[in-house]
């Protein structure tokens, strides 16, 4: 077997090892343009994971780089003249130029060819070789001369950075945050051997410009950042390496095989540094190639079987990595936040770290971060237990006079179930145990105002004496059985109408005998092959709104204790809000200030008809995820304005604008655009998106991401979500109706039990600790780095 590896980096020099110890001969040539012990930047980060894993696949140059390594447990956070320091972390750092010359020296010993200072040319004739390892980094040749197969895509974000080194001794990862006369100033860093420690320094693109790090070379660059972070630096320098400073290249690319030829390391995909992910990321890519072509002697099979097998964890880290990202370059929305709290937005700004893990690693962080939330609420006036707190989706909240008992909610969902918009006997038991559950607030299913306003034919209603009493029935067994709220969802359909149900076909159109007229803000079909909607008239407008009134007053007669107005989703007050599906000439169309008119007038018409002291909140689709259309800065400015016109909340969703948009989906997936609208607003939201546990909600809850969470899918296979987690973390009292006060305190028993046997589960399962101290061993502690 005939190997060349193109690149004598961490990826494929171990992939290169991997193979030449399994496989003794084959032939395996490495290319590498550098000379031996040339490298850039100073150390690299592992986890207790990681080396586990190294453990495994290669002893000895595990052995050698735990020989040389720098490990520390802790992550220390300076912020505001207060330190946070949080352990169980778990991890080492290495010397990137040690590291290179470890794994040269074990391949050099397997018989691996090396050929320094030699430039790999993408024109040669490999044909001769079975198989071509394109690992030559962030800025290869070989990606951008096959362009046009591998199809990358090179995101350079907007933050500046510059890979720094010190002489510091640091015995923690440390993140500092320093405000100067230009701005904001970020510092990540931690020891990677003895004497040595790395500094990357970051910050926005308008602070670098104010500062005038442009015109600085290398070393003065280097002085100016010791300067801002001499505190910390303790009298010593600030080293360089070609430490210019530079914008981060988020690198994907749609293919990642081409022939005889795959692309492994930085070449196939970067994860920002904020989670020291780069080199674990290339490492792991190196091994799971290895197992492919391991796998099958066929290496067209070996390749297509790496690509495939491999791709999602490598998104996966790569989405954590964006998300982690993102929170450093708009720390403005956080520099307000108490120290605390900023502490742990910072502990878990990838999600892949959550409350329960971080408790388990960290006990009394967290002890403190439910103690500052609970002490907010003492400070506004709700009597709440400071000492001994309930975790953050137990607390009390407050819209207008409205008070929720929780913070979870049930998302408000379509069952399609209705018959000429009349609930009937599966609404009342699907909303009955539901709210007897013990979610604070339940939302209903969007609520149609008229009957060319559903969605489908089993869309419910709110627009006859029938419905009304419906409706009326459901609300008196809540009342009568539960503690929760209740809050009716209104909407119109309006271009998604006249649709088949969820089950037959979601927004796919009903045959034209069964359809009724449609309406829009302009007449754009959802499907080629849906109807076309007419375009909305002003007494449309009048008649529609006139319509949100009249349900609104029923609303009110029934009893709900709030309101929410439907304006996400591609319906047809989110069809004038979004650009690419309004494309009117008139004063409702053209600028988001016009786009917005429409549903501010339904908006405000609603407002006067419902109760003063009730509240009233918004669903708004904070991105289309579309190219041209509504983004999460667009999504600010439409809340702030609903927030002007007396909204109390903003429920936040995303997309299902138009057919063709592309999501970008995951654990949690729509809660930054809730935090950005949030933070940046300064208004209430609500979040909802693939949230699954009250693990994520306490997460997002303390992080101050959001106020409320909603929880959709649980919810419709688990009615009783809320009263199993508040057995879950022990929480006393949650409203149980009297007839399952049995179960539920054998409920409260077992859990106690079940969560006390998963945690030791988990501690027994954590990698091992190589820090070689007795105080190591971090009783209650999940190891996971921020990257994994």
């Amino acid at each position: 077997m005939k190997v060349t590896i193109v690149g004598g980096g961490p990826a494929g020099l171990y992939f290169g090892i991997l193979l030449k110890k399994a496989r003794p001969e084959a032939a395996i040539t490495v290319l590498e343009r550098n000379r031996p012990d040339d490298t850039f930047g100073f150390g690299v980060v592992f986890s207790d994971e990681t080396l586990d894993t190294f453990e495994a696949y290669d002893r000895e140059s595990y052995r050698r780089i735990t020989e040389e390594f720098a490990y520390w447990d802790d992550i220390e956070i300076h912020f505001k003249g207060t330190t946070h320091r949080i352990g169980g972390n778990g991890f080492c750092g290495c010397s990137r130029r040690t590291l290179l010359l470890i794994l040269q020296e074990r391949a050099r010993a397997l018989g691996i060819e090396m050929r320094f200072e030699t430039e790999a040319d993408p024109d040669a004739d490999y044909s001769d070789c079975d198989l071509v390892v394109v690992a030559d980094g962030v800025n290869s040749r070989f990606r951008e001369r096959f362009v046009d197969h591998f199809r990358p895509t090179v995101d350079l974000r907007p933050n500046k950075f510059a890979w720094m080194g010190s002489t510091r001794p640091l015995d923690a990862f440390t993140f500092a945050f320093e405000e100067t006369e230009w701005g904001i100033f970020i510092a990540h860093a931690y020891q990677y051997e003895e004497g040595r420690s790395t500094w990357i320094f970051e910050t926005d693109a308008a602070t670098f410009e104010r500062a005038g790090l442009a015109a600085l070379n290398e070393t003065d660059s280097a002085e100016f950042c010791r300067r801002i972070f001499a505190k910390y630096l303790d009298g010593h320098p600030v080293l360089t390496n070609r430490s210019m400073w530079r914008n981060f290249p988020m690198i994907r690319n749609e293919r990642w095989v081409k022939d005889n030829m795959v692309l492994l390391g930085d070449a196939k995909a970067t994860a920002h540094y904020s989670i020291g992910s780069g080199t674990k990321l290339a490492m792991e890519d190196a091994i799971a190639l290895y197992e492919a072509v391991q796998a099958t002697s066929d290496i067209p099979a070996a390749l297509r079987l790496f690509e495939t097998g491999r791709r999602e964890e490598v998104e996966k880290t790569q989405h954590a990595a964006d998300v982690s990202l993102v929170w450093f370059e708009h720390l403005d929305r956080f520099w307000d936040f108490d120290p605390i709290q900023f502490a742990f937005g910072l502990m878990t700004r990838s999600k892949a770290i959550t409350y329960d893990n971080l408790k388990l690693r960290a006990p009394d962080f967290v002890a403190e971060a439910d103690r500052n939330f609970a002490e907010k609420l003492r400070a506004r006036g709700f009597d709440v237990d400071v000492d001994r707190p309930v975790p953050a989706a137990f607390q009390p909240f407050r819209l207008r006079d409205m008070d929720l008992a929780n913070r979870l909610v049930m998302s408000p969902m379509c069952m399609y179930s209705a018959v000429d918009g009349v609930p009937g006997d599966f609404h009342l038991a699907h909303y009955g145990t539901r709210a007897m559950g013990g979610a604070g607030l339940v939302f209903t299913e969007m609520t149609c105002v008229a009957p060319d306003a559903r969605i489908t034919p089993g869309c419910a209603g709110l627009w006859n004496d029938a419905q009304e009493r419906a409706w009326q029935r459901i609300v008196d067994f809540v009342r009568a059985h539960s503690a929760a709220k209740l809050c009716l969802q209104l909407g119109h359909a309006g271009r998604k109408g006249a649709s088949r149900l969820m089950w037959e076909g979601m927004d796919r159109p009903l045959p034209d005998a069964e359809a009724w007229d449609i309406i829009s803000a302009s007449a754009i079909p959802y499907y080629p092959e849906s109807q076309v909607p007419r375009e909305m008239t002003r007494a449309d407008m009048d008649r529609v709104t006139s319509q949100f009134v009249a349900a609104v007053e029923r609303a009110e007669r029934i009893g709900f204790d709030m309101i929410e107005l439907h304006c996400a989703h591609g319906y047809l007050l989110a069809s004038f809000l979004s650009p690419l599906t309004n494309t009117r000439t008139d004063d409702y169309g053209g600028p988001l200030e016009n786009r917005l008119r429409f549903p501010l007038e339904v908006f405000a018409a609603m407002r006067a008809a419902w109760p003063k002291h009730k509240p009233m909140s918004v669903r708004i689709s904070a991105t289309d995820w579309a190219e041209g259309g509504l983004t999460g800065d667009d999504a600010v400015a439409i809340a702030a304005a609903f927030g002007e016109a007396g909204v109390d909340l903003v429920d936040v969703s995303t997309g299902q604008t138009v057919n063709w948009s592309r999501p970008v989906y995951g654990r949690m997936f729509q809660t930054p655009f809730s935090d950005q609208i949030r933070n940046e607003a300064q208004i209430a939201t609500m979040c909802v998106g693939n949230i699954t546990s009250t693990d994520q909600a306490n997460t997002i809850l303390i992080a101050g991401r959001a106020d409320l969470v909603a929880i959709g899918r649980p919810h419709l296979v688990d009615p009783f979500f809320a009263m199993k987690a508040a057995a879950w973390y022990g929480v006393p009292y949650i409203h149980v109706p009297p007839q399952y006060a049995p179960g539920a305190d054998q409920l409260a028993r077992n859990a106690r039990r079940d969560r006390q046997d998963l945690e030791d589960l988990r501690i027994r399962a954590r990698p091992k600790s190589r820090s070689g101290r007795a105080d190591a061993v971090r009783p209650r502690a999940k190891i996971l780095s921020a990257g994994e």
